[in-house]
């Protein structure tokens, strides 16, 4: 396992991330405890330090699960965990942006981890209402209260995350150091203003849903070529479905047949040669599949084969950036 600088920070991290959402199986699936063990011991012992929870995930169980897996070894994990979403209840406060629902979820999040600190305290999704200043000034006050120690931004505008930023940066505020987004051959919208704006202030880059929910892994391919027919309606959420899926899965397959390993891994290999080299969220059920995404970091890709996986797999970027390339 390498390790990366984390954003504009000295925070080593993995290059790969263990996403826990699959501890625990209150919603119907996942991994009972002993298999979330196994799977996290298996991410340790290859050298693994970056561990994603968060709040919600199966109501509170991940993060229970993964308080108790880390309790004689806390102080070598990166831990990040996130807030904003809550379980369905009464309470209009129990979710959201706000400092309220911030202090509150930190509060229970630590309680869950059986820790005083969190290392990377992400906001999870954008709710569109809060005053980016309040939410800058609450992660602040958590900071110094040595609660957080770093914190992240998920699932929002790249125009709103710069407007925080940097309305921290001249208060004397704590700044993000991470951006997370869903990104993958399939997802790369991302590449119009989040991933530019990520660089522009060196924020470290965390992808979930790196293999498009199982769809660049084949899981749900039919393999009949264009038109094929895929099994299930949260496939078909990630996929957008048509024509360019079916033109990366292809051009997904032959790289992987080129290099001798699977297009899981191939998919996975990708992002560590994008713009600003990407730290994927690997969720597993099984310690052979998380082992099987991990060999993907041992996988090199030539020049001519990023450049067909980009290929298959290219947006429209539209304006301005269209206008930027015109030839007048």
């Amino acid at each position: 396992m390498n390790y990366r600088l984390f954003g504009n920070s000295g925070l080593r991290v993995s290059e790969v991330s263990l996403g826990t959402m699959t501890f625990g199986e209150d919603w119907g699936w996942g991994s009972a405890k002993d298999d979330s063990r196994k799977i996290y011991e298996a991410y340790r012992e290859a050298g693994g330090n970056f561990v994603d929870t968060a709040n919600i995930y199966t109501n509170g169980t991940s993060e229970t699960l993964v308080g108790e897996f880390i309790r004689d070894h806390r102080h070598s994990v990166v831990l990040a965990t996130k807030y904003t979403n809550a379980i369905a209840g009464n309470d209009p406060n129990a979710a959201g942006n706000h400092r309220k629902s911030m202090v509150q979820a930190l509060e229970d999040s630590l309680r869950r981890l059986k820790t005083d600190y969190i290392d990377l305290y992400w906001l999870h999704n954008w709710d569109q209402m809060t005053p980016a200043d309040e939410v800058m000034r609450a992660f602040d006050d958590l900071v110094r209260q040595g609660k957080v120690l770093y914190i992240g931004i998920s699932d929002a505008p790249a125009w709103w995350i710069a407007q925080a930023n940097t309305l921290a940066e001249l208060r004397g505020w704590t700044r993000f150091i991470g951006l997370q987004i869903e990104y993958s051959l399939i997802e790369r919208t991302v590449e119009r203003e989040l991933v530019p704006m990520a660089k522009a202030f060196n924020l470290g880059l965390v992808a979930w849903s790196p293999l498009a929910g199982g769809v660049l892994s084949g899981k749900y391919h039919s393999g009949k070529g264009a038109g094929g027919r895929y099994s299930t309606d949260m496939a078909k959420s990630f996929m957008r479905t048509g024509e360019r899926t079916d033109q990366v899965v292809a051009a997904l397959n032959k790289v992987s047949q080129q290099v001798g390993h699977s297009s899981a891994q191939v998919a996975l290999a990708w992002l560590r040669y994008r713009d600003i080299p990407v730290i994927p969220i690997v969720g597993a059920r099984s310690v052979a599949q998380l082992q099987d995404n991990l060999a993907s970091f041992e996988l090199k890709l030539t020049p001519e084969q990023v450049a067909a996986l980009d290929e298959a797999s290219a947006i429209e970027m539209g304006f301005p950036h269209d206008f930027f390339e015109r030839k007048w």
